[in-house]
């Protein structure tokens, strides 16, 4: 939940940072997880500056239907009427809303690794909020469209906190997938390739822990997201270190190897290619233990060897401790033995062959 003084008439400013650049966006938000209705009265978009300052010559309204307020409905989500907005690929944005009303059960973000900002009274163009209460986590923001060439495509990467970016620097975006949007812009044959990240810090893929499960939210965070031609998915390790005894996670890597073909099958329904990621180690962590070492070897066979993904991603083998297998790279580790560093959030982005991204031109 927000810190005093809370969100209910007063102002929130986030900050997000983008793959993708562009000219014509569009903004979404999210009560989904409401009860009760959200109510709007101003939203802005600005270029960050820093901290809770925007760079005010950036600064630019947001309507909807016409409208500059909105009342989004419980369990429901928004998109703003699109608008011109000069979007610099890699470049951090301030979303700044003004709440008149907030449901009691906020839909939010916990794991944002991103400071954001909250301001008594309506100061949605403010220039900075030097006495503004500060959180690390996201509410009501969703989601940033970009109108792109028909060249440009998406990649999601569905997954757990690592995803989400646990051990990675407050405030510098560089969890793994924003370390791979800077691979993909660095390189001209990929910088048309989006990166959309989907993790959700203790999520499980069989089952409803953190946030919907992996299974239940793969049409709403994958099959329904704009342009998404690639799934990575790295996702299965809290299915596993929560298993209790050999009979459970031997049923649970056998769960997971048929969730992972059902989600490739609905990807492939929708055309798009399905990258297997293996499971990272987690040896002298708290899920550590034979048995559930042994489904995560399991797993990790079938990713690697079944042929059902239409590419391979070891990160196992790029992060592992080559003298003690079972363990994460000390070079690497956070330190609980489950979670990469920022060092490590690197390694994998750097494990990403970047040609899984490249679309071949058929020749005419």
């Amino acid at each position: 939940m927000p810190p005093e003084p809370g969100l209910n008439g007063n102002t929130l400013r986030q900050v997000v940072h983008v793959s993708l650049g562009g000219d014509r966006l569009r903004v979404r938000l999210s009560n989904e997880f409401g009860t009760e209705p959200v109510s709007i009265t101003a939203a802005q978009i600005a270029a960050s500056d820093g901290g809770s300052a925007i760079k005010p010559d950036t600064d630019q309204a947001l309507e909807f239907d016409g409208e500059s307020a909105i009342t989004i409905p419980p369990g429901e989500a928004v998109l703003s009427d699109p608008f011109s907005f000069n979007l610099e690929p890699l470049s951090n944005v301030a979303l700044t809303l003004h709440i008149s009303k907030i449901s009691s059960d906020v839909t939010g973000h916990p794991g944002s690794r991103t400071t954001s900002y909250i301001q008594t009274g309506n100061h949605v163009s403010a220039p900075e909020m030097p006495d503004a209460a500060q959180t690390e986590h996201w509410y009501i923001i969703d989601a940033i469209d970009v109108m792109a060439p028909d060249s440009a495509a998406a990649v999601a990467t569905l997954g757990n906190s690592i995803t989400d970016g646990r051990g990675s620097g407050t405030n510098q975006q560089n969890r793994w997938p924003d370390e791979l949007a800077r691979r993909l812009q660095n390189n001209p044959h990929t910088q048309h390739v989006a990166v959309l990240n989907q993790g959700i810090g203790g999520n499980c893929v069989l089952r409803d822990c953190l946030g919907p499960a992996g299974l239940s939210r793969f049409q709403r965070d994958v099959l329904n997201q704009t342009g998404v031609s690639w799934l990575i998915i790295l996702e299965g390790i809290n299915d596993i270190g929560q298993a209790k005894g050999a009979k459970a996670a031997e049923q649970v890597a056998q769960d997971l190897i048929n969730a992972y073909q059902k989600m490739i099958n609905q990807a492939h329904s929708q055309n798009i290619k399905v990258y297997g990621a293996t499971l990272m180690p987690f040896g002298g962590s708290f899920y550590d233990g034979p048995e559930r070492e042994q489904a995560r070897q399991k797993v990790n066979e079938w990713i690697r060897n079944s042929g059902a993904f239409d590419a391979v991603i070891d990160l196992d083998k790029a992060l592992r401790d080559p003298d003690n297998p079972s363990q994460l790279l000390p070079a690497a580790d956070t330190g609980d033995h489950l979670h990469p560093n920022e060092t490590g959030h690197r390694l994998i982005a750097e494990a990403v062959d970047l040609s899984l991204f490249i679309i071949e031109k058929e020749n005419s």
